[in-house]
């Protein structure tokens, strides 16, 4: 069995969109199954990671959270270099 370490794929998947639509509690609840409420505004950027098994394959998610706030525009845009997919 292979530890949190070991995967035989990386992908890496950037959440964008608008402050406060609740990008952060998806990806809370699809990497810890935690769903909050009362989160706060994400600064810069936050990400999780989620092993997942398909057939005898090792697929980790690298999902990183971006903040929707006009301010940090300028330096989000920076974690989307090497992400294969997004979400809106």
């Amino acid at each position: 069995m292979m530890t949190d370490d070991e995967y035989d794929y990386l992908f890496k998947l950037v959440l964008i969109g608008d402050s406060g639509v609740g990008k952060s509690n998806l990806l809370s609840q699809f990497t810890s199954n935690e769903f909050n409420l009362e989160s706060k505004s994400t600064i810069g950027v936050e990400f999780a990671t989620k092993n997942i098994h398909i057939e005898s394959k090792t697929i980790k998610a690298q999902i990183w959270d971006t903040s929707g706030q006009e301010r940090y525009r300028a330096i989000t845009g920076a974690y989307y270099r090497g992400a294969v997919g997004a979400l809106l």
